[in-house]
């Protein structure tokens, strides 16, 4: 497409004014999300997603990679136009945009949509409220090829620009879930064959190098400042920890993930391609 013959748009049109709330905030209808540059809309295009609209400003294209792209996703979104650096600078978080900004529609997935095979490892975020760490969590599940992570206690939104920019677009194309009730979640797990480990520091927890990781698994990882939550340690589930050798108590919460992630990954295998599902 020749990026010449769209519309220019300003900061006052209805689409533009409708993503600026997006910018730093998540969606309050749980449906869009706001991308911004080359990796993001690589990201988009190879996961399919649906875009609502696209605003290209070819001024601050600054290599032929973004120029590639833009020709691109002006051919599949629902709605393309061309935008001034001015009206870009407002739609962006970065010093540098590429000259691509995109508002997004990411899959939803559906409890009844997943399936596992003999052996699957799912994390469950139990009211995460930094977007960093989240955004980061995802990225790590991508990484180990992990099948699903499910949100229980939401403290902060899947489409948070922040979490989206964490994950790497990541958040595009790992299976993930909102359960608003933690006995719901605990329920779906186990009704799939699920042993559920909850991440703690307990003195009584396993040393996570000594856990039988085989099988189909589920972590919960809980809240930054407070860990997990109540209502999934009455249901009794055992627990798992990471041996603090300093003097620190506790690692960050993505770090802990990407830790238990990897060594239930290494005690299950390689898995035959990432977020492979088969029948349960």
């Amino acid at each position: 497409m020749d990026l010449d013959q769209l519309v220019r748009v300003g900061a006052g049109h209805p689409s533009v004014k409708g993503a600026l709330g997006l910018v730093r905030s998540a969606d309050p209808e749980g449906k869009r999300v706001l991308v911004e540059g080359i990796w993001a809309h690589e990201a988009l295009i190879d996961t399919g997603t649906p875009v609502d609209s696209t605003w290209l400003c070819p001024e601050a294209m600054w290599s032929e990679r973004a120029g590639d792209l833009a020709a691109v996703v002006a051919e599949v979104a629902a709605e393309s136009a061309r935008i001034s650096p001015r009206t870009l600078q407002r739609l962006v978080a970065r010093d540098r945009p590429d000259g691509l900004v995109s508002v997004v529609r990411p899959r939803q997935w559906q409890p009844d949509e997943l399936a596992f095979g003999d052996q699957a490892l799912v994390l469950v975020a139990d009211g995460l409220e930094t977007p960093g760490n989240l955004g980061t969590v995802i990225r790590t599940l991508d990484a180990c090829a992990a099948d699903a992570l499910i949100v229980t206690d939401r403290r902060t939104s899947v489409l948070h620009p922040q979490v989206f920019r964490a994950s790497h677009g990541a958040s595009l194309c790992v299976p993930h879930m909102d359960f608003d009730d933690t006995t719901a979640a605990a329920d779906w797990l186990m009704g799939h064959g699920f042993s559920v480990l909850i991440a703690d520091a307990a003195e009584n927890a396993a040393p996570y190098r000594d856990v039988d990781w085989t099988g189909r698994v589920a972590i919960v990882l809980g809240n930054e400042r407070y860990g997990v939550s109540d209502a999934w340690r009455r249901l009794g589930h055992p627990t798992v920890a990471i041996p603090m050798l300093g003097r620190g108590d506790s690692l960050n919460a993505a770090v802990a993930a990407g830790l238990l992630l990897f060594e239930a990954r290494a005690g299950q295998g390689t898995p035959p391609a990432p977020h492979a599902t088969s029948s349960h």
